[in-house]
């Protein structure tokens, strides 16, 4: 298990379904991680404070989700030299795309990673792979789930080449 833990910010609750696969992966990689509710606008003084002391608190990696203005990623950053990555949440008039503009335009000085719409699961990796610098157990199960991913392809290409010699002129 990593010596550093990620640590979770929603902007809401209703991130959780988004958010899933994110935990779900966190544990598969062992990874500790603790999940907080908090909004950049609502509660911005909790914020700052928990960005601010994410390291002392022995987080290595703070993911953030966050939907509509999504300025919770980039408050977090702001109050922190720890990696952030910013997850924004499909919602709203635009489908999410206002988040996702929202959180990878920071300005310099204040980079927030940014993952897909709804990227929650890939969000986990990359927290694993910024963990995995300094930890051989964590890079060694980085590799084996590559692999995996490398096996599922071959596996769907042999089953794509089974379906083609079954299809008649």
């Amino acid at each position: 298990m990593s010596n550093k833990k990620v640590l979770v910010i929603m902007g809401s609750d209703s991130d959780f379904p988004v958010m899933e696969s994110c935990f779900r992966f966190l544990k598969k990689f062992r990874i500790s991680f603790d999940a907080r509710i908090c909004s950049a606008h609502r509660s911005p003084e909790l914020a700052a404070t928990l960005a601010s002391e994410a390291e002392e608190n022995g987080y290595g990696v703070i993911i953030a989700a966050a939907g509509l203005a999504a300025h919770l990623p980039g408050v977090l950053a702001a109050f922190t030299t720890l990696p952030v990555i910013g997850v924004p949440c499909k919602g709203g008039a635009l489908f999410g795309m206002d988040a996702l503009l929202a959180i990878v335009q920071m300005p310099t000085g204040i980079p927030v990673a940014t993952v897909a719409i709804d990227g929650a699961a890939n969000a986990a990796i990359l927290a694993a792979q910024i963990l995995a610098v300094g930890d051989k157990d964590l890079t060694l199960m980085l590799k084996d789930y590559k692999k995996e991913l490398a096996d599922s392809v071959s596996q769907r290409d042999m089953r794509l080449q089974e379906k083609l010699t079954g299809i008649e002129e």
